[in-house]
């Protein structure tokens, strides 16, 4: 679906984009986190879980019998949580399984085993931090991803261009939550930041502590819907979290008056259900994003640039001193600033250089592995003699 489609979707079933205070309140639940609604919440159905017809066709597909549908609810150093209709199980992590991650839709034998991985209808994923060349996956089978940024010095508005175009490159709808609203007295300085980058970028405003001014989150968050939180450290995730699921289940630490800035509460990606039907998936601070062969995101996230390259008179255009630059007129009539140039340029050549990194890191592996097999044949046929 393409980016202007799925915003026209979405403008037809909401009347503002902009959130000042939830009109209603619901009751809160009372089991609202996955392996406490699992015991109490009765049979869990597939479409509760998440389950649609994307992946139904693959099923009739396969044309297995006897299998058992599960979906990764949790990433643990040795295993994978796995939540089907029968409840909670888990599977243990080997080296021939493929990579996975929280979302995946599964499909196992009658005795827990793995069978098969569906085609995933999205994929989040970044760099993984640090210099190894390797992709790290974030989650999967999103319908929407919360970005969270807090009304306060950690707002980074280039930081937001870079998880917008990870989110545009999965081709899942993004959701600017500004949090901490209560402690900002100028809301509108932060609105007309995020409405330079996208005029349509869909923007809610919350006070994560007051879980009736978090009651406007939730029509996104209906039956089945699955909803990803990405963000920094600090910026009020995990107590969002908690009032999203009526009850504290996330750890959460002050903020240092310093800076503004939070602590690292959350470790590990997992899969919550809600009192509204919906899913959440929780995801740690990121203290580092790098991008990584998501070009087609960047020019989604930078598209009135893209368009004004287009107007440029030469096809090659860097857009610095070149005759007939229509992304530098823009500039010099103020119609777009130079920090957007520079940032989308930045964006570009780091996700072709991570990019380039993991695809050579990649076809080493795959060297390493077919010199292995040659030694591995000769020793066996030097020992059949």
């Amino acid at each position: 679906m393409t980016k202007s489609n799925r915003f026209a979707s979405i403008r037809s079933t909401r009347k503002t984009v902009t959130t000042q205070q939830a009109e209603s309140t619901k009751p809160a639940a009372e089991h609202s986190v996955v392996r406490k609604t699992v015991e109490h919440s009765g049979k869990l159905t597939l479409t509760r879980l998440g389950w649609r017809a994307h992946f139904q066709h693959q099923l009739a597909r396969l044309g297995i019998q006897g299998g058992r549908v599960a979906r990764v609810s949790a990433h643990h150093r040795g295993q994978y949580g796995l939540l089907t209709e029968q409840g909670e199980t888990c599977l243990a992590i080997k080296g021939d399984l493929p990579s996975m991650t929280v979302g995946d839709w599964l499909l196992l034998d009658k005795q827990g085993q793995f069978l098969h991985l569906f085609e995933r209808d999205s994929l989040f994923s970044r760099k993984a931090a640090g210099s190894r060349a390797e992709r790290q996956l974030i989650a999967s089978n999103l319908d929407w991803v919360f970005i969270v940024s807090s009304l306060n010095h950690d707002f980074n508005i280039n930081r937001i261009e870079r998880y917008l175009a990870l989110v545009n490159d999965a081709e899942v709808t993004p959701v600017m939550v500004l949090t901490k609203r209560d402690l900002c007295s100028d809301i509108s300085v932060y609105i007309e930041q995020l409405r330079a980058l996208d005029s349509n970028l869909l923007i809610e405003t919350v006070n994560g502590l007051d879980r009736d001014s978090v009651q406007a989150l939730e029509s996104y968050c209906n039956k089945g819907k699955t909803v990803a939180l990405i963000g920094s450290s600090g910026v009020g995730k995990s107590t969002l979290v908690n009032s999203l699921l009526g009850q504290d289940e996330q750890s959460t630490s002050e903020i240092r008056a310093d800076d503004s800035k939070g602590r690292h509460t959350t470790t590990g990606r997992s899969l919550h259900l809600m009192p509204s039907g919906g899913l959440l998936l929780d995801t740690p601070g990121m203290r580092e994003l790098q991008l990584a062969d998501c070009e087609n995101g960047v020019n989604d996230t930078f598209s009135e640039l893209v368009t004004l390259a287009g107007q440029c008179r030469f096809g090659d255009c860097r857009h610095q001193q070149e005759p007939g630059c229509a992304v530098q007129a823009a500039i010099s009539s103020g119609k777009l600033s130079e920090r957007r140039l520079i940032s989308y340029q930045k964006l570009l050549r780091e996700q072709a250089l991570n990019g380039a990194s993991i695809a050579e890191r990649r076809a080493q592996g795959r060297s390493q592995s077919k010199l292995y097999k040659r030694i591995q044949d000769s020793s066996r046929a030097s020992k059949r003699g």
